[in-house]
């Protein structure tokens, strides 16, 4: 037959990757296809596809997985590990199972580790595998993370890793890796900017499967894995049971009063507006988040609560499409809608706004600043003093009783940090709207490395 067509859906703020693949009679299988349907969509129209299958490597702990929504609304077969007790309607595999997608035929292979019941498909051709796709098991140059399951599991999983590498190491060489998590995903350990692989390049390039040694892997694998958000403990039960219909999409205007009174009742107002916005003028006690493609995952970290009624802050050309979609891909379904008018309204209404300043970076004390990047963004460079509180923390860290610099590489995480630390009462803050190497240009020092 001619060769496989997968098509990558990349979402660049989870740094997951999801497929549809082509099955060669008008038929697709999507793999790991999240909530937000709207690239898969516009891939499927392109190339005259109607999906009929949709395989899930693992219940999903970073996004709200769409293969139940393909159910309901294509009528597409779902396939799943039969381990994972899920609570709807799927074809579940065991172990070396197979089922048939069209002409071709998808045999789960066991390959535990980042989950108990994790999955990888080997999509084969009349028993010659034509590719792997390996979910959150093998990544390009690394494995997919083994914590998830809480500190007292960690050390079996990751030895289950080990043995789910090689065994996949075992397949041909010329056999198509398509993993879903890569560069920029919380699930996964550091790793290069690749998506797709083989399994030969894989054995000759990635250090974890060139560890022949069990004990080595899980110190290799454990020492390179950072944080991770809180919401990704309840959202693989919410796969496990069966997300419901995410309902319409748009942002309901809301007027001055109404949002004071939502307020009153317990609702957050988040700014997607960017940096330079947001500080000139605000709602006191919004939660900052800059629309980005990393918007959810943040959203996910810093409301803790999923059910909380939410109350958007925009610009006019930001799109209410993509705020809801990014929101209900981490299972925030409350966006209840948005400020009419903006800040403006609020403040022509006469309710009070706040601003904060933007530090000049040739003039800012370093000493006072706060690096709410990751450890390992900090240890590649950093003002010499600055306290490194990654932002997923800092609203509970201790920190100095004088005035604060927030900072992160542009701003955006630096302008989130001041939001939350306004949030739990803090004054005298300002952010800096640039990186390191920003604020070496303009003061003239250099930066420090290491942690």
């Amino acid at each position: 037959m001619s060769p496989l067509n997968a098509l990558p859906l990349l979402d660049p703020g989870l740094g997951n990757q999801a497929y549809l693949v082509d099955l060669g009679d008008g038929r697709a299988l999507a793999v790991d296809p999240t909530v937000d349907l709207r690239s898969l969509d516009a891939a499927a129209a392109v190339h005259g596809l109607a999906v009929a299958f949709a395989a899930e490597t693992h219940l999903h702990a970073d996004f709200v997985s769409g293969a139940t929504r393909l159910a309901r609304r294509d009528g597409a077969q779902v396939i799943a590990s039969a381990q994972g007790g899920r609570r709807f309607v799927h074809v579940g595999l065991s172990d070396e199972e197979e089922v048939g997608v069209g002409r071709l035929t998808l045999r789960g292979w066991a390959t535990p580790g980042h989950t108990d019941e994790h999955m990888s498909y080997l999509l084969t051709d009349g028993g010659r595998p034509l590719a792997v796709f390996t979910g959150g098991s093998l990544v390009v140059g690394a494995a997919a993370r083994t914590d998830l399951m809480g500190p007292e599991r960690t050390d079996a999983l990751t030895r289950a890793q080990f043995r789910s590498l090689r065994r996949l190491a075992g397949l041909p060489d010329d056999t198509l890796v398509y993993p879903t998590h890569g560069a920029g995903s919380f699930c996964a350990a550091p790793q290069g900017a690749g998506r797709t692989s083989t399994i030969g390049r894989e054995k000759a390039a990635n250090p974890l499967m060139r560890l022949d040694d069990e004990d080595a892997f899980v110190e290799s694998l454990l020492a390179g894995l950072g944080t991770y958000p809180a919401y990704f403990s309840r959202l693989a039960e919410v796969n496990r049971l069966g997300p419901g219909d995410p309902g319409p999409v748009g942002l309901a205007a809301l007027g001055v009063a109404e949002v004071s009174g939502l307020r009153r009742q317990g609702a957050q107002v988040v700014d997607v507006r960017p940096t330079v916005d947001y500080a000139a003028a605000h709602l006191h006690g919004a939660l900052a988040i800059p629309l980005r493609g990393v918007f959810a995952t943040w959203l996910g970290w810093l409301l803790p609560d999923p059910g909380t009624p939410i109350v958007i802050v925009r610009n006019a050309d930001q799109d209410p499409e993509e705020i809801v979609w990014q929101a209900r891909k981490v299972g925030y379904a409350g966006v209840v809608g948005e400020l009419d008018g903006g800040v403006a309204a609020w403040a022509a209404a006469g309710e009070p706004t706040t601003s904060t300043p933007l530090a000049d970076p040739a003039t800012v004390d370093p000493a006072r600043v706060v690096d709410v990047r990751q450890r390992s963004e900090y240890a590649t460079g950093h003002l010499p003093g600055a306290v490194n509180v990654e932002l997923g923390a800092v609203g509970s860290a201790p920190l100095m009783d004088v005035p604060l610099v927030t900072m992160c590489g542009h701003g955006e995480r630096a302008a989130t940090a001041a939001s939350v630390l306004e949030r739990a009462g803090r004054t005298g803050l300002s952010i800096m709207a640039c990186g390191p190497d920003e604020w070496a240009q303009a003061s003239g020092e250099r930066v420090a490395v290491g942690a």
